[in-house]
């Protein structure tokens, strides 16, 4: 009688390289026998991939982890055992520190490390102890960790090409949890891209922490940049779609901007954090750019490409920041506008240098002006989304929506749209006429191909 598969619960916090990591988790552990669950009370393994770029990320895994050690002892009381592993920044930040406070945990293991896992998990029931790996590893994680896995995927996938970050903003935890900054070799990138259209995989998100730093080992030997890559995984065959994330204002080249202009298969978005409208408040964020660096930037990107929208990341109360500097920082969101924005209250970091300045803006004060931020950033949004409105685009259809006979699918500026559609038809880029739009998605009626107009049908 064949031996039933371990059940894995695997649930991710954070960004979309954390979303990245975890199938890679499970495709490392699928060799052992583990196949996926989404009920926890099955779970043989349960690990949590971590985030701690936000204050109190901690306090919530720990809360995570009370709560699973209840199903953990339920599940003993019935013969049943259940590793608990704890991955990501926070494994990386915490360390052993974790499986002191919360013993329930077995494993500890960063962000750099996660292709061991295998290994841990033999570790920890063989010398029934709590095994702890945060080390920055010298071996090749990528290497290390199984080809994608074949089969059917969802028309959207994520693929990691850089790592870590040399910046060192004085707010932010990743050069301390991901490390330096690594780049993969391109061909690893493109075998991985070719594997993922040949399991009908049409769009591909690239994926770095500075990921226009990107300088990865090209086939020729030389040091390709992210222009370059990006040219090189629009040609592979099946991918239709091309979008990066996160970049740095610093490094946005010439060749870069060019390509949104250039390559029909890089999408009209970009993600381009300015973080806050003060010169001062940059430079003590160590950002190594100015507001007018910024500004000229955003002009030369919209130059190339005219119907380009744009995202960005926005820091309020950072210590020290005046009422006047947190009006320039709505002064360039007026000026700039933006599709969509992610916005904070600057929250401190342990071990980062902004967290020992002693002037610290009170909460109060924080909340107040992002209130005020937020109210800016969503009537821009809604501006956007309502000017869409009566245009045909080509949606990528990715999955069944709430309601029968829905599809759900993204906009080449990565809005989600809801269409009445077959579900045969996901995966498919669609021509969908805008009908409505609401806060934070659009609807649409799904056309023929032949419907799409030209100006559009070249993002196909």
């Amino acid at each position: 009688m064949t031996k039933p598969a371990k059940k894995l619960f695997l649930k991710t916090f954070g960004c979309q390289m954390n979303v990245y990591d975890s199938e890679r988790i499970a495709e490392a552990l699928a060799p052992l026998g583990y196949g996926e669950t989404q009920e926890i009370g099955e779970a043989d393994l349960v690990i949590l991939n971590t985030c701690h770029i936000r204050e109190k990320a901690a306090e919530k895994v720990y809360s995570e982890l009370g709560r699973i050690g209840g199903i953990k002892s339920a599940r003993r009381e019935r013969g049943r055992d259940t590793v608990i592993a704890v991955a990501g920044c926070v494994a990386q930040a915490e360390g052993r520190a974790i499986v002191e406070r919360a013993p329930v945990v077995d494993i500890v293991v960063g962000p750099q490390s996660y292709h061991r896992l295998p290994d841990l998990l033999v570790r920890a029931r063989r010398e029934d102890r709590h095994v702890v790996d945060t080390e920055f590893p010298e071996e090749d994680k990528f290497r290390r960790l199984p080809a994608r896995g074949a089969g059917r995927r969802p028309p959207a996938a994520f693929l990691t090409v850089q790592e870590g970050c040399d910046k060192f903003c004085t707010f932010c935890v990743v050069p301390y949890t991901r490390g330096a900054e690594y780049s993969r070799a391109v061909a690893e990138i493109v075998t991985e891209a070719e594997r993922l259209a040949q399991a009908g995989v049409r769009e591909v998100t690239l994926l770095g922490q500075n990921v226009n730093a990107y300088h990865g080992q090209g086939p020729d030997g030389a040091a390709w940049s992210l222009a370059r890559l990006l040219r090189r995984i629009a040609a592979v065959s099946g991918i239709e779609r091309v979008r990066y994330t996160t970049s740095h204002p610093r490094d946005m080249d010439d060749d870069l901007i060019a390509v949104h202009g250039e390559v029909e298969e890089v999408m009209p978005y970009l993600h381009l954090p300015f973080q806050a409208g003060s010169d001062r408040i940059l430079a003590a964020m160590n950002r190594k750019h100015t507001v007018d660096d910024y500004r000229r930037l955003i002009a030369r990107i919209r130059e190339a490409r005219p119907d380009i929208a744009l995202s960005t990341d926005i820091i309020v109360g950072f210590p020290g920041e005046t009422d006047a500097e947190f009006d320039a920082t709505l002064r360039l969101v007026d000026e700039v506008t933006f599709a969509q924005a992610y916005s904070f209250k600057y929250s401190p970091r342990p071990g980062t240098p902004a967290a020992t300045i002693e002037e610290q803006v009170p909460e109060p004060v924080k909340a107040d002006r992002l209130a005020a931020l937020q109210q800016a950033l969503n009537a821009q949004k809604a501006a956007f989304n309502a000017a869409c409105v009566g245009r045909t685009m080509p949606v990528l259809l990715e999955r069944p929506g709430r309601l029968a006979g829905q599809l759900v699918g993204r906009s080449p500026y990565l809005q989600p749209v809801h269409t009445m559609a077959p579900e045969s038809r996901v995966g498919e880029i669609a021509a969908v006429e805008i009908v409505s739009a609401g806060p934070n998605s659009l609807e649409g009626d799904t056309k023929s191909e032949s419907d799409l107009p030209l100006e559009v049908a070249a993002l196909h």
